[in-house]
């Protein structure tokens, strides 16, 4: 499975980009929030992926941020919310804007997003609630830049869960790899975390 794309961007639109990694174009589904933060075809870009496989097509979503990832992947893990609602809601509202909405409950600001109405809002806030990334306090208007270890491990958690693995069980794993070995590379730590996990 695929869950970083770097290359250059060949073109773009709202929602979706092609990008260009060696000759290869790759068509990507992505959320506003990402798009409007992409410079002019041409320009180098980096996107962490999600790869969602159905029995007909495999689709890429695409995304700027750690977070964005997160919550995406955490969003269509809700009954009833498929990947293409989950990316209506990032093109909706600021993750750090929907991580507040969902903390204080706020299904007004959340039936203001396109597509999302009163029963799903509330669906949201309740499975949610609880199960929110740490990136972000209730207050908190921006996300601290990650340190390159973090982006490591939010990588190998991304690469973990698109080979099928679950959330629980990878973020386990990469916990007792990276305190196992903690100057370690993507490589050493990713080949330690499967080891476990297929031990377990």
């Amino acid at each position: 499975m695929i869950a970083l794309l770097r290359g250059t961007l060949h073109a773009k639109s709202p929602n979706r980009l092609i990008l260009d990694v060696g000759g290869v174009g790759y068509d990507v589904q992505v959320p506003l929030s990402t798009f409007y933060g992409l410079g002019d075809p041409g320009t180098a870009v980096s996107l962490r992926i999600h790869t969602h496989v159905r029995e007909e097509a495999i689709a890429l979503f695409g995304f700027a941020t750690e977070l964005e990832l997160d919550v995406f992947e955490r969003l269509i893990a809700i009954s009833g919310i498929g990947p293409k609602l989950a990316l209506a809601v990032l093109s909706g509202i600021e993750p750090g804007e929907l991580i507040t909405a969902i903390r204080l409950q706020d299904v007004a600001r959340l039936t203001a997003i396109p597509g999302i109405g009163k029963k799903t809002a509330e669906r949201i806030g309740l499975e949610l609630k609880d199960r929110l990334p740490a990136a972000l306090q209730a207050t908190g208007p921006a996300a601290p830049e990650p340190s390159p270890r973090e982006e490591m491990r939010g990588d190998l958690l991304s690469a973990l869960i698109n080979l099928g693995y679950q959330r629980p069980a990878a973020d386990k794993a990469l916990d007792t790899a990276l305190a196992h070995s903690p100057d370690a590379g993507f490589e050493q730590v990713l080949k330690d975390a499967l080891r476990r996990l297929m031990k377990s």
